[in-house]
């Protein structure tokens, strides 16, 4: 009786201290040990913002819904605006956008329309392990719809590109869904750059919000130099590893299945998620917009953290009420925009600062030195320079660090450098050229420079007789590595 009654309040303490640390998990804790972002890094996080509601309206000349402060947009600026009649359910709705004043060529694609079949089919297009890509796993029917974008529009993208000097960025941005094929088309375009006439890896730029978990960890490792998430607190899809089309399967009844994946994941070790290949992940650098935090009331002036996480990357499913209304982008606008303006304001008060305190230093310098000719001294001491805020480390070098804490974790086809990986790819390419075909029959995974851009439309989708790209129901999945 007594084992019993002691194993009982074994159990319940265990349970109980389970709950506790369940439920005081809040979003911020994800981030706690991040620096902060700098203004000038996360300066274009609400245009692009705007960029992507401005998709959501029929007319920009008459918005009906416009953002606080409007679009800030020029409509004449914008070259091509595609509905879901003109996409024919390949992709989601999108504009492309020259912005003259900054020289930046814009793509901006809509988040995920509950009440359209054809976004459920981009979601529902995908299994586990299904799509490997690159050295890794992405989402096999957001790849699908970033082919045939890059497909369609990479002519008139080239085009505006050269005829702007060459010397524009390439931003590609999508909220939700979008982000996903956004986070994909980027990587295509990295790997495929003569799509686009050659454009330089650095003038590529891609900014996810609200992203979707699209790819393996290798790859968002590999790929967080040019591809940026945004993450507000505690939204849901970022944190979420169940696949998407599970997740949308039960958008009516969301918060039991977010209770019940974060009960399944407390009993997964960290190391086994970290080991699984096929584990899609958000991509690119991590932004974290913290505006709440534990047992404080309201919003607080919103602050930006950011890294590029291997372990520990938004893991832990939160338990909150803003965990569905987070995901929203009209809610992620607004927030970067405080947070933006906090941070320059932050920023000015340093400045201000520092200018008083080196008026002072000059001040204090030149009365020392009066009173040191005064006394007709010999020596004379100047105080140190006050040393500018710099980060601690440059984008580069935490790319590098993320690299090599991927290789040291054993990550499934982690490198440390991007160089490595690509001398890789060519020498596979090379390779196979040389065996002419003589290698076992096992069907190729979709490189990045190993295969031809060709060959990669061809793998996805088939053509017509009038020549248009149809979609491919493939009959064996698994042929596609």
């Amino acid at each position: 009786m007594s084992l019993s009654c002691g194993v009982e309040c074994v159990l319940l303490l265990g349970c109980s201290r389970w709950a506790w640390r369940r439920c005081t998990y809040v979003g911020s804790n994800d981030s706690e040990t991040w620096p902060l972002a700098t203004p000038d890094e996360f300066e274009p996080v609400p245009r692009v913002c705007r960029l992507i509601l401005a998709v959501y309206e029929p007319d920009l000349r008459n918005p009906q819904f416009p953002p606080d402060g409007g679009y800030r947009l020029n409509p004449d600026w914008v070259l091509k605006r595609v509905t879901y009649e003109d996409a024919l359910g390949r992709s989601p709705p999108y504009l492309i956008y020259a912005d003259h004043d900054r020289k930046e060529i814009v793509m901006a694609i809509r988040g995920l329309n509950l009440a359209k079949e054809s976004d459920y089919k981009l979601l529902l297009d995908n299994r586990l392990g299904m799509q490997m890509f690159d050295g890794g796993y992405v989402h096999h029917g957001l790849l699908k719809s970033a082919v045939w974008l890059l497909n369609v529009e990479s002519g008139t993208l080239k085009r505006v590109w050269e005829e702007t000097g060459r010397e524009y960025q390439m931003i590609f941005v999508g909220h939700s869904l979008g982000s996903g094929v956004a986070a994909l088309m980027t990587v295509l375009v990295v790997n495929h750059r003569d799509r686009l006439g050659g454009i330089p890896r650095s003038k590529l730029r891609c900014y996810a919000l609200a992203p979707a978990r699209c790819m393996s960890l290798n790859l968002a490792v590999k790929y967080a130099d040019v591809i940026h998430s945004i993450v507000l607190q505690d939204d849901f899809l970022p944190r979420t590893a169940t696949p998407l089309e599970d997740i949308f399967k039960s958008i009516f009844c969301l918060p039991c299945l977010l209770f019940l994946i974060c009960l399944r994941d407390t009993f997964i070790p960290e190391g086994r998620k970290l080991k699984d290949p096929r584990r899609l992940y958000a991509p690119g650098r991590m932004y974290h917009i913290v505006e709440r935090k534990f047992c404080r009331c309201g919003r607080f002036p919103p602050e930006v953290r950011t890294a590029i996480p291997v372990d520990g990357r938004f893991e832990h499913i939160v338990l909150s009420c803003n965990a569905t209304s987070d995901h929203g982008i009209i809610w992620i606008e607004k927030e970067a925009e405080k947070a933006l303006e906090a941070s320059v304001l932050c920023l000015g008060l340093t400045f201000k600062l520092l200018s008083c305190i080196m008026d002072y230093q000059q001040w204090l310098t030149c009365w020392f030195l009066q009173i040191m000719r005064e006394n007709k001294s010999e020596t004379i001491t100047v105080p140190p320079k006050i040393q500018r805020l710099e980060r601690l480390q440059t984008i580069e070098d935490e790319h590098k660090d993320a690299l090599e804490r991927a290789v040291s974790l054993n990550i499934p086809h982690a490198v440390s450098t991007v160089e490595e990986l690509t001398e890789n790819k060519e020498m596979e390419a090379r390779a196979a050229k040389a065996n002419n075909g003589d290698s076992p029959k096992a069907e190729p995974e979709l490189s990045s420079r190993g295969t031809n851009w060709d060959e990669l439309v061809e793998k996805l989708f088939k053509r017509s007789e009038s020549g248009k790209l149809m979609l491919k129901k493939e009959s064996n999945p698994t042929q596609i590595q």
